[in-house]
């Protein structure tokens, strides 16, 4: 059961979301990123900093509200949501866990104020799964380090100001060898290898990344030396929340158009959901998408209570992402040949959603997790 406050926070994002981005989806992805408005709108909302404090310019709100939030902005457009999940669930939340006062003041304002997008640079070409297989390396010289090595698939590469990178500081410790950085992107030595050409969310960037000689300060440590595989994982968790959202989102907007044509269209004298083969179809996708949506609401409620909930952002992710293909599968279906048509909305979002199994974690990794945890 939602809160009044809940509730508030979710219609004033569907109408935002509906009002102002749905319309624009098709200009944002032939363009291939956004307009500075969309920032700057979703700032004045809160939704960079969801569930950061009042004192950095946080809406010190509840991880349920934020899970609603993010299905009404990834309902009107999945890239979007992409950007919003990294900055709240990894950015921002990782700076807030483990950076230092002074790391906070330098950069949580200009983050939640959308003046600053972040990245979260972890995976690489032979280490994505395994995060303890990076080679990013980075070596201590006076008064800080210098990192060199790639990154592959980074969110919000191009875009970012400000990159969480984890890479190498111990090569002889494994997984206690990695040290998670902040790195200014406007640094000399952080470079752009290339934007890649992508199957869907074509409006959010996303980049292979090389670091040449990149000076860091010591200052920019995130947490302690040595505990960037924590950081890593422990920020997946909220991370993994926000996909299971976006993926919900996804899906309810590709099933109200299946619905809505459903009862327009007429075939042998009656609208088509009223064939069992139509109805029973919708009725198994809306069924899944519900529990795919109470899988969500309860791996946020946990985080807000305080609970572990590895588990449950596990589940809700890897239960959302597969039933988010096939509700978009099925709607598609549903309107036969104009769901293969982009004017009809379907198709964009067919596109978009197919990733969510494979980014914060494949369905594989989270069955790993669900597994470990039994």
């Amino acid at each position: 059961m939602l809160s009044e406050t809940q509730i508030a926070i979710r219609d004033t994002v569907r109408a935002f979301a509906q009002d102002r981005i749905l319309p624009a989806t098709g200009r944002f992805e032939s363009a291939g990123g956004y307009e500075p408005w969309v920032f700057d709108s979703l700032a004045q909302l809160g939704l960079f900093g969801m569930v950061a404090p009042e004192a950095f310019g946080g809406a010190a709100s509840d991880y349920v509200s934020y899970a609603l939030a993010l299905i009404e902005i990834a309902a009107a457009d999945g890239a979007l949501s992409t950007i919003v999940s990294i900055q709240n669930s990894i950015i921002v939340q990782g700076i807030l866990k483990d950076g230092s006062d002074a790391q906070k003041d330098r950069f949580l304002r200009d983050l939640i104020s959308g003046r600053s997008i972040g990245a979260f640079a972890l995976t690489e070409t032979d280490a994505g799964s395994d995060a303890s297989a990076i080679r990013t390396r980075a070596s201590r010289v006076d008064g800080g380090w210098k990192l060199n090595g790639a990154k592959q698939f980074i969110t919000s590469g191009k875009i970012a100001k400000l990159a969480m990178v984890i890479a190498v500081t111990d090569p002889s410790a494994g997984k206690k060898g990695l040290t998670a950085f902040l790195v200014p992107t406007e640094r000399a030595g952080y470079v752009v290898e290339k934007v890649e050409h992508k199957l869907g969310q074509a409006a959010s960037d996303t980049c292979a990344l090389r670091f040449e000689d990149l000076f860091i300060e010591d200052e920019l440590v995130l947490g302690e030396i040595g505990q960037g595989y924590r950081i890593a994982l422990s920020n997946l968790e909220a991370g993994r929340i926000g996909i299971a959202a976006q993926c919900v989102g996804m899906a309810q907007a590709a099933l109200e158009i299946a619905i809505g044509y459903a009862k327009d269209r007429v075939s042998m004298g009656k609208p088509i959901i009223e064939h069992q083969a139509v109805g029973f179809r919708l009725a198994d996708l809306a069924t899944r998408l519900e529990a795919a949506r109470q899988l969500v609401l309860s791996a946020a409620s946990l985080r807000d209570a305080g609970q572990p909930a590895l588990t449950q952002a596990s589940m809700a992710k890897l239960f959302a992402s597969e039933t988010a293909e096939a509700v978009v599968s099925g709607a598609i279906q549903t309107l036969g040949g104009y769901g293969y048509l982009e004017e009809f909305g379907v198709a964009k979002t067919y596109r978009d959603v197919r990733v969510c199994q494979i980014y914060e974690g494949t369905s594989d990794i989270q069955r790993m997790v669900i597994a470990r945890a039994l």
